[in-house]
C-alpha cells in the first residue's frame, strides 16, 4: 500500500509540474518594429484569463498573442518545452489552442514571417472615422512630446468591423466582467484613441484604447448615451488617456441638442466632472450651502448633461473638500448628509422585510431578529461611508495634482 501511495505522490508531483498559470503563459505584444518581437520589455500579460483557466499538460507553456500596433493583425502561436502524452502518462493535455480560438477572431497568422510581412504594410493603416480631438503628452523616455488623436467611428467605416473584432478581444484579458457587444445594433458609438509615431520617415498610428457608448432612446426626441466599456491598453495606462477620452466624449455629446444626459461614467470621469462642476455657480457656494438641492441637479444636467446620481456624488466630493473633518461638528454634519443617501437601499430592504414579517405568525418573529438587522445595518453603513470617503480623497488628491 505504501508503495502504491508513494507511486501516486510521484505521479502527482510530475503532473503538478505540468500545470501552468495562464495569466503568465499568455504573452501579449503591440508590435511596431520587427525587433519588438524579440524584446521582452514590450511583452505584457493579461489581468484575467479565466476563459482559459489553468492550462494543464504543458511545461514551459507560452501562448503568444502578438498584435500589430495599429490595425491589430494578430500572430497566435503556442510554444512549450514538453507536453504530457496520453499513451505514457494516461492523461490528456488541455486543448489550449481551441480555447484561445474561441476568443480571437479568425484570420490570424501562425508564423512570424507572415506577421512581419504584414507589419511592412502597416504604413497604409489610418484611423477610422471622424477626428474629434488631438492632444500631446510629454514622454520622459523619448524626451519629446507625443501626439495622440481621438476619433469617433461606426460600422459603416470600411474595415472597422474586422478591426473592432480584434480590438474587443483585449476586453477579455483586462475587464473581468467583459462581454462582446452586438455590432449590428446601430445605436452603438465607438471612440478610439491613437498615438502618432514615426517609422522610416513616415507617420504611423498605434491603437491606445477605446470606449463604447450606447444611445438609449428617451421619449419623445432625446437620447441618453450610456458608457458601456472603456479600456486603455496596458502599455499606455497611467498617462492620462482615460481622462482625455472621457472629456472628449463628454464634449461630443454636450454639443448635441438631442442628448438629455450621459450615464454610466466611470471613476476617471468623476474627476473631470468634479473639476468642471467646481466652476458652476451653485457648486462654488458649497461652503455656505452645505445641502444638496434640485437646483444643483438642474444646473448640472443643463450645462454638463450629467444625471442626478452623478451630480450627487460630485456634490459629496466637493463638500468633503470644503469640510474640516478634524472639526467634530463639521465632520458629523458631513457624515449624516452622506449616510442619509446611503441608507436609502437599507430602508427599502427594511420595508420588504416588514412586508414579509406581516405574513409570519407572531411566534415566528423575535425582537432579536430586528436588533441584529439594525446592528448589522449600522456596521455596513459605517463601512460604506469610510470606503466612500477614502475613494473621494483619492479623487481630490488627483484633482490637486492635475
Amino acid at each position: 500500500e505504501n508503495l502504491y501511495l508513494s507511486g501516486l505522490t510521484a505521479m502527482e508531483k510530475k503532473l503538478a509540474e505540468y500545470k501552468c498559470n495562464t495569466n503568465e503563459a499568455i504573452q501579449l505584444k503591440l508590435v511596431r518594429f520587427p525587433e519588438d518581437l524579440e524584446d521582452e520589455n514590450t511583452t505584457f500579460n493579461p489581468e484575467y484569463s479565466h476563459q482559459v483557466e489553468v492550462a494543464f499538460g504543458y511545461k514551459g507553456l507560452k501562448i503568444l498573442l502578438y498584435y500589430i500596433a495599429g490595425n491589430l493583425s494578430t500572430l497566435f502561436r503556442i510554444e512549450y518545452t514538453s507536453k504530457v502524452n496520453e499513451k505514457f502518462d494516461c492523461v490528456e493535455a488541455d486543448d489550449v489552442e481551441s480555447k484561445i480560438r474561441e476568443i480571437i477572431p479568425p484570420g490570424f497568422c501562425t508564423n512570424t514571417d507572415d506577421f512581419v510581412s504584414l507589419l511592412e504594410k502597416e504604413v497604409n493603416f489610418k484611423p477610422f472615422g471622424m477626428l474629434l480631438h488631438t492632444y500631446s503628452i510629454h514622454n520622459e523616455e523619448a524626451g519629446e512630446d507625443i501626439t495622440y488623436q481621438i476619433y469617433k467611428a461606426d460600422m459603416t467605416c470600411p474595415g472597422f468591423r474586422e478591426y473592432h473584432e480584434r480590438l474587443q478581444t483585449f476586453l477579455m484579458w483586462f475587464i473581468e466582467t467583459a462581454s462582446f457587444i452586438d455590432v449590428d445594433d446601430e445605436r452603438w458609438n465607438y471612440f478610439l484613441v491613437f498615438e502618432k509615431y514615426n517609422k522610416d520617415g513616415a507617420t504611423l498610428f498605434a491603437t491606445v484604447g477605446y470606449m463604447t457608448v450606447y444611445n438609449y432612446y428617451v421619449y419623445p426626441d432625446k437620447t441618453r448615451p450610456r458608457v458601456s466599456q472603456m479600456l486603455i491598453l496596458p502599455p499606455f495606462q497611467g498617462e492620462g488617456h482615460g481622462a482625455q477620452l472621457l472629456e472628449t466624449v463628454h464634449r461630443y455629446y454636450m454639443s448635441s441638442p438631442t442628448v438629455l444626459d450621459i450615464t454610466g461614467f466611470v471613476k476617471a470621469e468623476i474627476l473631470q466632472t468634479v473639476r468642471v462642476c467646481g466652476e458652476l455657480v451653485l457648486f462654488e457656494s458649497i461652503h455656505s450651502i452645505r445641502c444638496f438641492s434640485q437646483e444643483m441637479v438642474t444646473e448640472a444636467q443643463q450645462k454638463l448633461k450629467i444625471n442626478k446620481q452623478h451630480t450627487r456624488r460630485v456634490y459629496e466630493i466637493l463638500r468633503l473638500r470644503a469640510t474640516n473633518m478634524g472639526d467634530a461638528e463639521q465632520s458629523r454634519s458631513y457624515r449624516l448628509d452622506v449616510k442619509r443617501r446611503l441608507i436609502g437601499p437599507y430602508k427599502k430592504k427594511q420595508r420588504e422585510l416588514a412586508k414579509m414579517r406581516r405574513c409570519l405568525r407572531p411566534e415566528e418573529m423575535t425582537n432579536q431578529l430586528n436588533q441584529i438587522d439594525l446592528n448589522l445595518q449600522r456596521e455596513q453603513l459605517e463601512e460604506s461611508f469610510q470606503q466612500l470617503v477614502s475613494d473621494y480623497r483619492r479623487v481630490l488628491e488627483r484633482l490637486a495634482q492635475a
